[in-house]
């Protein structure tokens, strides 16, 4: 099998390089790399020539039409059997595609999607962050850890899909907004084998700012809403949690502000979940000051994604009738 891996770029020149250097010690050697430059001001172009002696890369610049649609572009030009998807800001183990090629072959999968997690040497503010991406008791662990392999939705950092697929499906049809979920649904109602596989996982930088973790997070829960005007489906309980979350927080302050004692009950429930986050990302991670983090990232990524949801929610089913 020909591996061909596909990553979009956009200004972040340093993280393709240590995204490459973890691609040159793949022990499974047959594939190639397209590198798509999407519009970025600051390229990675002058860091490919040490690695051309190692690696078979192809890099092409285009004007900036959204990560979406330059990994179209770039699936467009591969010459692979398979198209591997993964976003600039991840690390790549060794063993990767050899254990994708793997399922792939035991399983007859026809498209994968993969988990990520935090390398030994990220921050403690990275690994926070992926605890609180990653979690049961945040996302209910739905981005890497499920017990039917065939629900799970692939991500765009982490994903995979056969040539045949891609002729079939012609890839995304949006250029960011939860373009990759919108495309796993698609790919499963065309009648493909698209499952999660657990064993190749990457390691995802994620945001590095609270201001950019935080705005992401807002952007998933609106993202998701508008997957649902292509599949209705989308939205289910888990995703509808976070807004409860953050109904549920705001609630006990009002409650406190107007001096009903209602408030101790909700309060205990959320410190109790708080003091939950803290020892399970401590004990993860092996880090008081990763689970002190966890705390804060946790809730401000459900109360973000949750008012994202929200917001989505109210302007598809108000704003859209006044039209």
């Amino acid at each position: 099998m020909y591996f061909s891996i596909i990553i979009p770029a956009y200004n972040r020149p340093e993280e393709i390089r240590s995204l490459l250097e973890s691609l040159v010690l793949q022990t499974y050697k047959d594939f190639e790399v397209l590198i798509v430059e999407d519009g970025s001001t600051f390229t990675c172009e002058d860091y490919l020539p040490v690695f051309q002696e190692q690696l078979d890369i192809k890099y092409y610049y285009i004007e900036n039409v959204g990560q979406g649609f330059a990994r179209n572009y770039g699936m467009q030009r591969a010459k692979g059997d398979y198209f591997v998807l993964f976003d600039s800001d991840c690390i790549i183990p060794s063993a990767y595609l050899e254990v994708l090629k793997n399922a792939i072959d035991s399983r007859k999968l026809d498209a994968h999607g993969g988990p990520d997690a935090a390398a030994s040497d990220f921050s403690s503010f990275q690994k926070a962050v992926n605890y609180s991406m990653t979690s049961i008791l945040t996302t209910g662990g739905i981005r890497g850890k499920m017990k039917n392999p065939s629900k799970y939705q692939a991500r765009g950092y982490n994903m995979g899909l056969s040539r045949a697929v891609f002729e079939a499906t012609q890839g995304f049809i949006d250029a960011n907004r939860a373009e990759d979920i919108e495309l796993s649904l698609r790919i499963k109602k065309a009648g493909f084998r698209l499952e999660l596989v657990e064993e190749a996982f990457v390691y995802h930088k994620r945001r590095n700012s609270w201001e950019s973790f935080l705005a992401q997070s807002y952007s998933f829960g609106q993202n998701r809403v508008h997957v649902s005007k292509f599949h209705p489906e989308a939205i289910k309980w888990v995703h509808v949690m976070p807004s409860l979350f953050l109904g549920g927080w705001i609630g006990i302050v009002l409650l406190f502000l107007m001096g009903i004692s209602l408030y101790l009950w909700g309060l205990s429930v959320y410190t109790f979940w708080m003091l939950l986050v803290f020892l399970d990302a401590s004990k993860q991670e092996k880090s008081i000051k990763v689970g002190l983090l966890a705390i804060f990232t946790s809730f401000g990524q459900l109360s973000a994604y949750g008012l994202g949801l929200i917001t989505a929610f109210w302007s598809k089913t108000f704003q859209e009738k006044d039209r």
